[in-house]
């Protein structure tokens, strides 16, 4: 497109703006000294809309930008100047095509790096040359041609999108697309980003210029990420800890944080689903692509090394700085406590002090010769805190009438260590609300809308008696929260590596394998492509557990099975005596050593491990010390189990004292300065906390 054109078509955006040609040239100048750079080059455009006229605001859009940014910068090294973003109203329909073409189209070379970001509304909308068919399309800031004419919409076609990556003259394009296009109803608990299906017509222009695309060369084959993988589901933003994002946008930017992606994107949008799944989600993501197996070459970081932040300013005292901390396990940033620690590659602590957000300010714990300390400095974890009192809440739904509210309120005020909240007011846990189909039924679901098994009232059944119901399934709940704090396989210095297995044919099944990244090669990584985490009912499984480390280990194993129940590892240890009246069957530390290899449970007939309906998702933790998990084991004796629940993975019982318990085993029990009593202290030379995730069909 003539540049002339490109100034034309956003003329009406730039008044709209309060912008002139001549300072938009002005501005534009930035983004054309950077030609001179030798190539490759890294060009990014971001767009994200939050505030849309006369549709609900979303809230998490301008959050994905500055998730996308910041990563780009400091962990894949694109020059700030190369990083056009688009948010709010400058996201026109007209200001977004040209801007594409003008910003990646002009510039991007052969061998270039490109990536692309949306996050905003999708929806489906009927063209006229299709008219039994609906398009996939991304809602423009001006969602409507004209204001006064709801008819014709400002939509972008996906396939218009796609056309314009493919159109780029570099293969290194990666998409990422966090938006749906099919809006449920009603939406319980997160904010869903799609809008209802459009009978308007798509203006004249956005027709025209998909025709002028299909006749173009396509040389390009881009890697695009979709925040779903199917057309009914819908990409969800969530509260976090002093701000909303786009559930996909954190659990991408965040794996690419502490992660080398020199995986297939298979494997890493296995762990990406992994987290979407702790925070309440069900969205799987997915890879629009021809080619199989791709892997992120098109997104190779500076370092090798994987960072938890990065150190954005340092105040004049040359001891304080602020830190950007999107490396963090999002469900583990919350609850981040003052006095967690940060190692820098010049051996420097930093000390938590204060966080907001995203950003945390900190201080150097003591400064050895020059202080080397310098802005996009990449930090890890180092120690964790986090509070002993962390409660599970309950986000109230918004259907629910005031004095239901009010009931439902009393009623869990009653539990030790529960909270309630308004739906979209503040971070929850679950929701607790009516049955779509059954309004006289009340129930808890999942943050995205899934019904929690076993969770229902009966039929007319009084608000405030479910709620009193579900005193067992909140304790279960709560004791999950608690040991998925502990995951941290891209911040633990134990080399360890975990598969999972199914056993029941003739050679091992592999259905997903974590390790903990810092410690192995870059070469060592998980680059095969695994299968779907998809495991039948009736699979014998078992994991294989490598302890690469120079130190033995102990190993407790604790999960969520598909009923939403909690499960965990016994290790049995066979009484010396087994003719003993009322002998009790003991439990054993399972510990391996250095250069050993374990497989869990031990393959014999008497402590086989068989998946059992129904059909749905399992959650399994794996959490391996350098301590004994004595009080852990102490506190899985304290339940009655009879002779026949011997089994190797089996019910817990008292899932909450063995949460706790499982804490204060990984505890620090040395002192450190100015940390609460009311505190956990976690080193990660000493833990490592591994999430496996699979679908049961």
């Amino acid at each position: 497109m003539e540049r002339r054109t490109f100034l034309h078509r956003i003329g009406s955006i730039l008044a709209v703006l309060g912008v002139t040609e001549a300072e938009w040239l002005t501005l534009g100048n930035r983004y054309y000294q950077a030609l001179a750079q030798p190539s490759p080059r890294k060009l990014a455009l971001l767009i994200g809309i939050n505030q849309y006229p006369k549709i609900p605001a979303l809230s998490g859009c301008l959050t994905d930008v500055e998730l996308q940014r910041e990563l780009l910068i400091h962990r894949f090294g694109f020059q700030g100047s190369d990083i056009l973003t688009l948010t709010e109203e400058q996201a026109s329909r007209e200001f977004i095509e040209a801007a594409f073409l003008d910003h990646l189209g002009k510039q991007a070379k052969r061998d270039d790096v490109v990536v692309f970001h949306f996050s905003g509304y999708g929806s489906r909308v009927k063209l006229e040359t299709s008219p039994d068919t609906m398009q996939n399309a991304l809602v423009s800031a001006n969602v409507s041609h004209k204001p006064q004419n709801d008819k014709i919409v400002n939509y972008i076609l996906e396939e218009t999108l796609l056309l314009l990556l493919r159109s780029l003259p570099t293969d290194r394009v990666t998409a990422v697309l966090d938006t749906s296009y099919y809006a449920p109803t009603p939406v319980l608990g997160l904010k869903s980003r799609a809008l209802q299906e459009s009978v308007a017509k798509l203006t004249a222009e956005e027709l025209d210029f998909l025709q002028q695309l299909k006749t173009q060369k396509l040389s390009s084959t881009p890697i695009v990420l979709t925040a779903t993988s199917e057309s009914k589901q819908s990409a969800r933003e969530g509260i976090f800890s002093g701000f909303s994002a786009g559930l996909f946008t954190y659990a991408l930017t965040q794996y690419l944080w502490e992660f080398t992606p020199s995986t297939t994107i298979q494997v890493a949008l296995s762990h990406v689903e992994n987290s979407l799944s702790k925070l309440g989600s069900k969205q799987q993501p997915a890879l629009l692509s021809s080619k199989k197996n791709q892997d992120i070459t098109s997104l190779l970081p500076d370092s090798i090394i994987g960072a938890e932040g990065v150190v954005t300013a340092i105040e004049e005292d040359g001891k304080t700085v602020h830190l950007w901390l999107a490396g963090l396990p999002p469900q583990v940033l919350l609850y981040y406590g003052v006095n967690s620690r940060f190692t820098l590659a010049t051996t420097e602590q930093l000390v938590l002090r204060s966080r907001t957000g995203l950003t945390a300010k900190a201080q150097i714990a003591k400064i050895e010769g020059a202080n080397s300390l310098q802005v996009g400095q990449l930090v890890q974890e180092a120690v964790r805190v986090l509070p002993r009192n962390i409660n599970l809440t309950i986000a109230l739904d918004t259907g629910l009438e005031r004095i239901e509210r009010v009931d439902a309120t009393s009623a869990f005020a009653a539990f030790s260590r529960m909270s309630t909240v308004v739906v979209g007011e503040k971070p929850a846990d679950y929701v607790f609300g009516k049955l779509q189909e059954i309004p006289s039924r009340y129930g808890l679901f999942s943050l995205g809308g899934e019904l929690i098994p076993n969770t229902t009232g009966e039929i007319g059944e009084a608000v405030k008696l479910t709620a009193q119901k579900l005193e067992p399934k909140l304790s279960t709940l709560l004791a999950a929260k608690l040991w998925r704090l502990t995951e941290n396989q891209g911040s633990s210095r134990l080399a360890l590596k975990a598969t999972l297995e199914i056993i029941s044919g003739i050679s091992p099944q592999v259905v997903m394998q974590r390790q903990t990244v810092r410690t192995f090669k870059p070469e060592t990584s998980i680059k095969k492509s695994l299968p779907t985490a998809v495991v039948p009912i009736g699979s014998q499984m078992q994991y294989r557990v490598e302890n690469q480390s120079n130190r033995p280990v102990y190993l407790i194993l604790v999960g969520l099975n598909n009923n939403h129940t909690a499960i965990a590892f016994y290790p049995w240890e066979t009484p010396q005596e087994p003719n003993t009246v009322d002998t009790k069957p003991l439990l054993k530390e399972v510990v391996i050593a250095p250069g050993e290899t374990l497989t869990l449970p031990q393959t014999n007939g008497a402590s086989e491990w068989v998946i059992s309906g129904p059909a749905s998702e399992c959650e399994q933790q794996l959490i391996f010390s350098t301590a004994p998990f004595s009080g852990t084991l102490a506190a899985l004796n304290i339940a009655k189990y009879s002779p026949t629940e011997e089994r190797p993975i089996a019910p817990l019982l008292n899932p909450l004292d063995v949460a706790q318990a499982l804490l204060q085993d990984l505890h620090l029990k040395t002192e450190m300065n100015g940390t609460a009593a009311d505190s956990y202290i976690l080193d990660v030379n000493n833990w490592a906390s591994l999430s496996f995730s699979f679908q049961v069909v």
